[in-house]
């Protein structure tokens, strides 16, 4: 398998607090640092909040954090986060969080994304939604086909648009606009109803460090987290009972 954050550039004392009550105990002691968490579910199963909660866990210790968000304009995100006991508006002002908004319609939407990374020294980012990124083609388009320069040349390869070559580039490239030594990342993915994936494009599963998928079970009454991959980490793959409450989600 793949893997895009691959130094995992961690000790058992190198880690990110994920902002759950208990949670951080069942990953010693948070994310690893500098790795990309997958963050999967179906629709409506707390994706956001776990993204929600991570970043305020890090404004709450004084770290720069970045929410790259291509589904929700800033201005929802900043009353979702009201809405649970977030305040994001005032670090924006203070320059602690930048919520940048990705507009998937731009051709140079990738570059946007790096030039705020590399610029901008943080040490948690999130990325919510890679979906709607990893559907646009990343380089020049011509008669059906994307034309990707080949890593280290001058000289190019092509695949069709919706060919799966295509869509691994894309995601390789995105995750690899992610993957910086000192940020710890998350990137949220929706997954169909029915389906057997970790993801809705199927490969960024294979690409990413750690995997947590949010479940609910309707016929309970009740939401689960399990914790499908975290390289680097002992932790269980028993799904774990969730609630969303006014402060976000804690442990069952």
């Amino acid at each position: 398998m793949e893997n895009i954050g691959m130094g995992l550039r961690t000790t058992s004392n190198n880690r990110v607090s994920t902002g759950i009550n208990g949670f951080d105990e069942l990953i010693q002691g948070g994310f690893p640092k500098g790795s990309i968490t997958l963050v999967s579910g179906p629709p409506g199963t707390g994706k956001t909040i776990v993204c929600f909660q991570y970043v305020q866990a890090g404004l709450s210790k004084g770290e720069k954090c970045l929410y790259l968000t291509s589904d929700e304009r800033i201005t929802n995100l900043i009353e979702q986060a009201q809405l649970l006991g977030f305040d994001f508006q005032t670090p924006m002002e203070n320059g602690q969080l930048q919520i940048m908004y990705l507009d998937v319609d731009k051709s140079d939407v990738h570059k946007d994304m790096e030039e705020a990374i590399r610029d901008g020294h943080f040490s948690r980012l999130v990325l919510d939604s890679l979906t709607p990124l990893s559907e646009v083609p990343v380089w020049i388009v011509d008669k059906g086909k994307e034309i990707i320069p080949s890593e280290g040349s001058m000289s190019t390869m092509s695949y069709p648009i919706e060919s799966i070559q295509a869509t691994r580039v894309h995601i390789r490239r995105i995750l690899g606009i992610l993957d910086k030594e000192d940020c710890t990342t998350l990137v949220t993915t929706e997954i169909p109803e029915g389906s057997r994936t970790l993801s809705r494009d199927s490969i960024s599963e294979f690409l990413v460090d750690g995997i947590l998928v949010l479940d609910l079970d309707t016929t309970m009454d009740r939401r689960k987290v399990t914790i499908r991959k975290m390289r680097g980490t002992k932790h269980t793959l028993k799904p774990q009972d969730i609630e969303i409450t006014e402060g976000g989600i804690k442990l069952r």
